[in-house]
């Protein structure tokens, strides 16, 4: 038997009420899934690629405590502009007491503000765009389409980024997740830096909308991937809330009532990090109970819910799974 190291350790003895209870719960019940079988799908809303998670989700993937993963364009393309423009970042720490103007002359550095974090706009999202345009161009020029996470991994697979690594590449979660050819599902994927991008090029026309495979397609691969991975159940592990949760837990329901394939398992695990509180109409702050309205999650399904912000819980329960 794995011994525990002592973050493990530390967060049994000390995690015993209300948040930290519920996060010592969620863990011991992510992996018992894993023991059970079971696989798991991680979604990933908000920031997390620029809060820097890959230096623990990495390994995540590595040892393969992750069968698949859900997340907004957002932290697809930023795990990449991180590893390539790292020492550009600038960090806002009083970010609470800038004026509009201060706001303003960030954006005229090129400097996009998350938080307390500023993306350089031309280290990251240009030195990226110059080599996914042309993997796009080359696609399309070969009558090929493909899921935008799969030309991410035809970009980090290439090689040709190498040259602006600025971090270990082992914390890099898309390079780890491109190494195993893990299965990614981006909803709403048009609502990004390189969304953005590439429909310019479609308004400019010299790229077709169609050489990017659409939110139906991963619709469709992800339903078929739900029924050949289901046998021994499937865990939902949500990260924040919004498309990169609602758009994937949605299969289940979609399988079931409008396949009509009554067989179809509910998810077998569901665990929400969120810091939405429960509010009116917000499916992030959706209690998981509502879930079972829809079709989505069993009565007997394992439910936590840890209100609470996901940058300080998540590496918390990951190093949990790697016996941290």
């Amino acid at each position: 038997m794995t011994t525990k190291g002592q973050i493990s350790q530390f967060i049994e003895k000390y995690y015993l009420h209300f948040n930290a209870a519920a996060l010592v719960d969620a863990a011991k019940g992510y992996e018992e899934q894993l023991k059970n079988g079971a696989k798991m799908l991680v979604s990933l809303a908000g920031a997390m690629s620029t809060a820097e998670l890959g230096k623990i989700f990495a390994e995540m993937i590595r040892q393969d405590k992750v069968q698949i993963i859900s997340c907004t364009g957002a932290n697809l393309e930023e795990d990449i502009m991180n590893l390539v423009a790292h020492s550009h970042y600038k960090r806002v720490p009083n970010y609470r007491d800038l004026t509009p103007q201060e706001e303003w002359d960030l954006l005229e550095k090129g400097l996009n503000r998350v938080t307390d974090t500023c993306i350089p706009e031309e280290e990251a999202f240009r030195r990226i765009q110059e080599h996914i345009v042309k993997i796009w161009k080359d696609a399309e020029a070969a009558g090929e389409r493909y899921l935008p996470h799969e030309y991410m991994y035809k970009l980090l697979l290439s090689g040709v980024l190498e040259e602006y690594y600025e971090i270990d590449l082992k914390d890099s979660w898309m390079y780890a997740a491109a190494e195993k050819n893990l299965p990614i599902i981006c909803p709403g994927w048009e609502d990004s830096t390189m969304g953005n991008i590439f429909a310019s090029y479609v308004l400019k026309g010299e790229l077709k909308a169609s050489t990017m495979k659409s939110g139906i397609e991963y619709m469709t691969f992800l339903a078929d991937w739900y029924t050949d991975n289901s046998e021994n159940g499937i865990g939902f592990f949500q990260i924040g809330g919004g498309i990169a949760g609602d758009f994937p837990i949605c299969v289940v329901p979609m399988l079931y009532q409008d396949m009509e394939r009554t067989d179809t398992p509910f998810w077998s695990y569901f665990c929400q990090i969120s810091d939405s509180t429960t509010s009116y109409g917000s499916y992030s702050g959706a209690v998981p109970n509502e879930k079972i309205t829809w079709g989505k999650l069993d009565i007997n399904t394992p439910k936590f819910i840890i209100e609470s912000d996901a940058t300080i819980v998540a590496p918390l329960i990951f190093a949990y799974l790697l016996d941290m």
